[in-house]
Order: C-alpha cells, then sequence, then structure tokens
C-alpha cells in the first residue's frame, strides 16, 4: 500500500534534449549594431479573461496592502491619543502635587 508504483521500464520516455549552439565569434573591429524588437506584443499573449483575472488579481492585492497601511497609521494614530491623554492627564497631577507641597 506504501510503496511507490515506477512504470514499467519500456514506457519511459526520456525528455529530447535540444544542443545549445556554439557561440558566434566576430573578428571585426567593431561590432555590428543589432536591431533592437519593434514590437513586444509577440512575446506573451493573454485572453481577454486572462487579462480580466490578473487585473482584478492585481486589485485585490493593492486593496489588501492598503488596508495593512491604513491599519498600521491607525494604530500609531491611536497610540499617539492615548500618550497625548495620558501627558494631559500627568501634567494636572504634576500640578496638584506642587500647589499640595506650596500650601504645607
Amino acid at each position: 500500500m506504501f510503496k511507490p508504483k515506477y512504470p514499467s521500464p519500456d514506457t519511459y520516455t526520456p525528455a529530447t534534449i535540444r544542443p545549445t549552439p556554439a557561440p558566434v565569434e566576430h573578428h571585426s573591429a567593431t561590432p555590428a549594431l543589432v536591431k533592437a524588437p519593434t514590437s513586444l506584443g509577440g512575446l506573451v499573449q493573454h485572453s481577454p479573461g486572462t487579462t480580466l483575472v490578473l487585473a482584478a488579481g492585481a486589485a485585490v492585492g493593492i486593496l489588501a496592502l492598503a488596508s495593512v497601511a491604513v491599519s498600521l497609521l491607525l494604530a500609531v494614530a491611536v497610540t499617539a491619543v492615548a500618550l497625548s491623554i495620558s501627558a494631559v492627564v500627568l501634567l494636572f497631577l504634576v500640578r496638584a502635587l506642587r500647589q499640595e507641597f506650596k500650601s504645607r
């Protein structure tokens, strides 16, 4: 049950190996100019459905990152408000203690 099942040797077909071309040596003093491709449209072609799915995925990713950034900024703002309130309370307490010691 737990032993792997291997195909029989006669059904195995190895992948075709393509030979790599040998590098071309140029003996001229000045290198030849290489013309850049004028159109990149033929490199990757998407169907309209695939493009729609990619755009929707990108939009969801951007919204997720934006929500994380807003959450972090909100956490910083809440912390700043809490610290400012506690600073005001401590200021009033220190003033009250100073007035109490002055009256003695």
